[in-house]
């Protein structure tokens, strides 16, 4: 029993063990599940798919613009889109350029980017975006790029090594 003024101990819950397959001389099945909610649930979003690791540093990097900005303040005021697309590129940008920590919030720069594009996804459900995307361009101009860089591929088939900060490091 925890005396006043003393902190109350909580015990942790013991490990879960993952149990095979075989349980008891039972084959239990890793693709049918005999609860009926499993065939329903199947069909839903599957959140369990997400990474939890990055998706804590997202909720960082949105933690850090709800302490700035005001918690969801792109669903009350809106946001331009040019606004997030050039944040994104610049945490891109920077993380390509070998800095993985962002030197302002020291938080991850993929994280940054990341709550970025999370951010311009919001605005659109909420139809708070304010869509100052240039003209698009002809709708074909990926394709047309990737055969020029299919070309190239085989114009050179035997490229030389690329110079990578892993290379750099010592790395073959």
């Amino acid at each position: 029993m925890a005396h006043e003024g003393s902190p109350t101990v909580v015990q942790a819950r013991p490990a879960v063990v993952a149990k095979p397959p075989e349980v008891a001389g039972a084959r239990a099945s890793l693709t049918k599940d005999s609860n009926p909610k499993s065939a329903y649930g199947d069909r839903k979003v599957p959140f369990t798919t997400l990474p939890l690791g990055p998706v804590a540093e997202v909720g960082l990097a949105m933690l850090e613009g709800a302490r700035k900005y005001g918690r969801h303040n792109y669903r009350v005021e809106g946001v331009r889109a040019s606004t997030y697309i050039d944040a994104a590129m610049r945490h891109l940008a920077a993380f390509w350029e070998g800095e993985d920590i962002d030197p302002d919030s020291g938080l991850s720069h993929l994280a940054k980017a990341a709550a970025c594009c999370l951010v311009l996804r919001d605005a659109m459900f909420a139809d708070k975006l304010r869509d100052d995307r240039p003209p698009p361009t002809r709708p074909d101009w990926l394709v047309h790029c990737n055969r020029k860089a299919s070309a190239l591929v085989d114009r050179y088939p035997n490229p030389k090594e690329p110079h990578t900060a892993q290379r750099g490091r010592g790395g073959k």
